[in-house]
């Protein structure tokens, strides 16, 4: 396994999280959009980085009691080294230290590693979005982890 450090998204991972959203998504954020969760307060953005750069972001936004997972997304080259995982894990926490009790998220109903990961990370689909994605139009399926306190 990879070794990394998960920190808080700051002004100077921004350029960084845009370029790979661009790599990752069809449909990316842009520079502008991924800065200004910086200066949103229901906002949290995480970071995975290692010796030589960043590897992967996780983020959310959240109101009382739950948070959306925005986006995640791992550097081609790191995947399947624990990235996804680890953000994962680290985004719950902090979370629960925000008195948050759930995690809702979306993905391509096609992406059948993402929907792996967040199955066994303990979400479940709790619904469904209809043409939801464009670039190719695909699916959403909407999914949900629920902690206690």
């Amino acid at each position: 396994m990879r070794e990394f450090e998960i920190t808080r998204m700051t002004a100077a991972d921004v350029p960084e999280v845009a370029a790979l959203e661009a790599v990752c998504f069809s449909d990316p954020w842009s520079e502008a959009s991924v800065a200004s969760e910086l200066e949103n307060p229901l906002s949290l953005w995480l970071v995975a980085r290692d010796t030589v750069g960043l590897l992967g972001y996780v983020g959310s936004q959240s109101v009382p009691d739950e948070a959306d997972m925005m986006n995640l997304a791992v550097r081609p080259d790191a995947r399947r080294q624990g990235v996804a995982q680890a953000l994962l894990q680290a985004l719950e926490a902090a979370l629960r230290g925000s008195d948050i009790r759930s995690l809702t998220l979306e993905v391509r109903a096609g992406n059948d590693p993402a929907i792996r990961l967040y199955t066994q990370a303990g979400f479940r689909q709790v619904g469904l979005r209809k043409n939801y994605y464009f670039h190719p139009k695909e699916d959403a399926l909407i999914l949900k982890k629920e902690w206690e306190l």
